[in-house]
């Protein structure tokens, strides 16, 4: 990179989002100098920005400087007080994913997408590579790693509004088409045509999971390779063992063995997920016997089956907010806590997918042994319909019962369970009550 870096300043409208804030990280680690501004509420995110020692000032015109480059988050309009005044005093405003588009333009460029599973994904992506080559990566929990020679560059690529279609990555890993942001998307197929467009846009290849219907209906203008476990899938996972401690399989690449490889994680989607990411390896030529050694050490990404023990509770924060990652997070507690009660407590995150997904919610819901409710944590971007918490809750077998913020004792009732808190909203909230509860309260532990 050249010298010029030091007199570049970049200035975030909207730093503290997920996106924006591993952004700022990248920039700052490879020699930028790098500021920004958001609203004054805490978010989980500024800690490494601040650990970082990245300035963050409220919302102001007076934060626009001549010699900026400003970098506007995707949540943020063009009337927002800073980017009026970026076009009044002439300096370079560019949106977070067409900036990202140009920047990977340099690396190999691997986009991990998908309806679910891309952080995850991107996290195991991102630390599998780092310990074999020199990476750059960008994860959509607030973490950014800027490599300054790095060779390769690895990031979450958001389906919402299109924005992915700023990107020509070299290869997509694709998780997953489903119906979500049905504030945005008006059905299954507009979901579909974005990835199909998004397939056409990739330069090298294009690993896909194999048992979804829809992924399987993608054209490309490079190959597509399937992952998963049947005899139709390019990379297939056979021999699987999933334990209390994790999982193990082996790989085949068209009927080849490519290595055997043990995951630190629980539930099936994280099998698929790494499949996706071992396929991706292999392409580029990378040392199977390496990529394994990474796998073994990976610990997970932020708000992802995060486990804490308080008492005699195991307690788990999960960002799930659809009912695929439900099941997924359900099925994970299973795995790893076979002879525990499961209790779920779920915050519904917008209220346009809480009527557009209602009874799957409810299904997904049913696989914990008991459900718990919050209010729907609602959206800036949308109103609030004519839908209450209430309306799910009726749906659900097992529960279903609303807990409030400064109420959360129905849950004292478990002894030796495990607690999932569901949601991408502010549910961690009510899991503090909850930890603070428990901590306050005399049990008797075994």
């Amino acid at each position: 990179m050249s010298s010029h870096k030091n007199n570049k300043i970049y200035h975030f409208v909207g730093i503290k989002g997920s996106g924006m804030s591993s952004l700022a990280l990248v920039l700052h680690q490879q020699g930028y100098t790098v500021q920004g501004s958001d609203v004054e509420k805490y978010f989980f995110t500024q800690l490494g920005l601040e650990k970082a020692g990245i300035p963050i000032f409220p919302f102001s015109a007076e934060n626009i400087k001549k010699n900026f480059t400003v970098i506007a988050g995707n949540a943020f309009s063009d009337d927002n007080e800073e980017l009026v005044s970026a076009r009044k005093l002439g300096v370079e405003v560019i949106r977070y994913h067409d900036f990202i588009g140009q920047f990977i333009q340099d690396y190999i460029s691997i986009a991990v997408t998908g309806s679910h599973g891309k952080t995850s994904t991107t996290g195991l992506l991102a630390h599998v590579l780092s310990g074999i080559c020199p990476t750059s990566y960008l994860i959509g929990d607030g973490t950014g790693h800027g490599e300054p020679n790095a060779e390769v560059f690895a990031f979450e690529a958001c389906e919402y509004q299109r924005h992915f279609l700023a990107y020509s990555p070299d290869y997509a890993i694709m998780t997953n088409i489903d119906f979500d942001h049905p504030d945005y998307f008006t059905s299954i197929e507009d979901v579909l045509e974005a990835f199909q467009t998004m397939a056409h846009q990739v330069k090298k290849g294009i690993l896909a999971f194999g048992d979804d219907s829809y992924l399987r209906k993608l054209t490309a203008d490079v190959p597509i390779y399937y992952y998963g476990v049947n005899p139709n899938d390019d990379i297939q996972a056979r021999n699987i063992s999933r334990t209390p401690a994790g999982s193990a399989f082996d790989v085949y690449f068209h009927g080849e063995k490519i290595g055997h490889f043990q995951l630190p994680a629980f539930g099936q989607h994280n099998i698929n997920n790494a499949l996706g990411v071992i396929a991706c390896a292999h392409l580029e030529g990378f040392d199977m016997e390496k990529v394994a050694e990474e796998m073994i050490t990976f610990g997970g990404v932020k708000r992802r089956f995060s486990e804490k023990k308080v008492a005699d509770m195991t307690i788990v924060d999960d960002y799930a907010h659809h009912p695929a990652e439900i099941r997924a997070t359900i099925d994970a507690a299973r795995q790893k806590y076979p002879h525990k009660e499961i209790i779920a407590v779920f915050q519904p995150h917008t209220f346009s997918r809480t009527i557009a997904l209602m009874d799957e919610f409810a299904e997904a819901l049913n696989q914990a042994d008991q459900v718990y409710l919050c209010d729907i944590f609602g959206s800036a971007r949308e109103s609030k319909g004519n839908v209450k918490v209430e309306d799910l809750g009726s749906k659900i077998e097992k529960g279903g019962e609303v807990l409030k913020e400064d109420n959360v004792s129905p849950l004292l009732q478990y002894n030796n369970a495990v607690v999932l808190f569901m949601g991408a909203g502010d549910v961690q909230k009510f899991e503090q009550a909850y930890e603070t509860l428990l901590s306050n309260t005399t049990r008797n532990v075994l």
